[in-house]
């Protein structure tokens, strides 16, 4: 499969609309669930790495890619129980790995915190666990304005700089591409909307990683300042089985793209043997992994 050719998606019914989804590869099923202002394109340069191992179900999350929006609030929450909808609407009842990007992890978090009879395993990468900043929500309340008023590439610089880092769009600008590409794909109000319910009001997840029983992995870069690795090093000590992986790339998306074939060998080795792989990691890394 081309890393420019995403996967054919097709309209699954759930209770926050009708969502895109693909499924590609074959073996136990495996849920991914990409960031925020984004879509499932940024998964394109790790499912081909990734399709031999699980068959991958790329949802693409609500107000997002070519999901028609809705004008009624929505929550994590909400979308923990869209994804449950299309599991069930493809009839998988067994337990799913479930890899989430940013926003993808969060919904992973509480997925596998009410259903944790369905989430084999959780990796979370660029998920940062804390609720918002005050500086940062200012920020995102100012850009996004200014999108809402001017369109995507009004703010599509910045917003690549964050998701990947300021040296992107120069060392790798097809990956830049896709990052701008799907922040421009959704329609205008309901990313706006999406950033106004979800990321101004990002709640601090902390206390729910306290129950979680799911093997889990949080990831972060050296260098992301709005998920530092004293902050997720904090958290992984909530962590019950679980532990903190330092990634290469910038920002939340950059691994996913700069670094794929890490993040390959990671997410492999902790679907083959969850245990084992966060034992690994504790062993590797004892002081990523204490609170």
């Amino acid at each position: 499969m081309s890393h420019l050719t995403p996967p054919t998606a097709h309209p699954v019914t759930t209770r926050l609309g009708s969502l895109a989804v693909a499924t590609i590869g074959s073996g136990p099923p495996a849920v991914l669930w990409h960031s925020l202002f984004v879509d499932s394109t940024t998964w394109a340069r790790l499912t081909p790495q990734l399709d031999g191992e699980r068959r991958l179900v790329l949802i693409d999350g609500p107000h997002h890619g070519a999901n028609t929006p809705r004008r009624r609030p929505f929550t994590l929450e909400d979308c923990v129980g869209a994804a449950v909808d299309v599991l069930d609407q493809l009839d998988i009842t067994g337990p799913v790995d479930w890899l989430g990007n940013a926003w993808g992890g969060h919904v992973g978090v509480l997925f596998a915190a009410a259903h944790p009879q369905r989430c084999r395993t959780l990796t979370a990468i660029g998920a940062p666990i804390h609720a918002y900043s005050d500086a940062d929500r200012r920020r995102t309340r100012l850009l996004s304005l200014l999108y809402l008023a001017l369109g995507p590439r009004s703010v599509s610089r910045p917003l690549v700089d964050a998701l990947l880092g300021p040296d992107a769009r120069a060392e790798d600008p097809t990956g830049a591409a896709i990052v701008a590409d799907a922040f421009a794909r959704a329609e205008r109000r309901g990313m706006y909307d999406a950033i106004r319910w979800l990321s101004l009001h990002r709640p601090d997840l902390t206390d729910v990683l306290d129950r979680l029983q799911t093997p889990t992995l949080l990831t972060t870069g050296p260098n992301d300042p709005m998920w530092t690795t004293t902050a997720a090093r904090a958290a992984a000590g909530h962590l019950r089985t679980g532990a903190l992986v330092i990634l290469p790339g910038a920002g939340h998306v950059g691994p996913l793209l700069q670094a794929a074939p890490q993040v390959a060998d990671l997410v492999t080795a902790f679907w083959r043997d969850p245990d084992g792989t966060i034992t690994a990691h504790k062993l590797a890394h004892p002081n990523a992994n204490t609170g």
